[in-house]
């Protein structure tokens, strides 16, 4: 009986410390997911700051790259070479920034609609029109 119940602990104990730890990947990737919306965020703040100065238009290519970084980047890859989604390297050669936002808007193939809105729309759009 003793024999059984110490086998038993060790198998469970075996077992857990096996499924424990590894947590080093998704703290890497939260923290890289902090460090885009974090940018994105003084990207966005630093554009409203210009535009209410009087300094100009959003920069819509830097905007556009942030808006990627947080909403695209986990399906289309970071250097748009695709994973779950198509890659976009050569998107704009395929489609117009007007066809491209239609896409945002209304999604395409397993992309759901709506994955940006409004100016982050606009902004991605005309930055994936540029790529060529």
């Amino acid at each position: 009986m003793k024999k059984s119940l110490l086998a038993l602990i060790l198998g469970s104990s075996v077992a857990l410390a096996a499924c424990g730890g590894g947590n080093d990947a998704a703290k890497d990737t939260e923290k890289a997911v902090d460090e885009v919306e974090q940018n994105t965020e003084n990207a966005v703040d630093e554009t409203e700051q210009k535009t209410e100065n009087g300094v100009g238009e959003t920069t819509t290519s830097a905007a556009g790259e942030e808006v990627y970084k947080q909403s695209c980047l986990s399906c289309h890859g970071g250097n748009l070479e695709g994973g779950f989604g198509p890659a976009l390297d050569k998107v704009g050669a395929k489609y117009s920034k007007d066809e491209i936002l239609d896409i945002i808007h209304n999604g395409k193939g397993q992309m759901p609609a709506n994955v940006a809105e409004g100016a982050d729309a606009e902004a991605v759009a005309s930055w994936l029109a540029e790529k060529k």
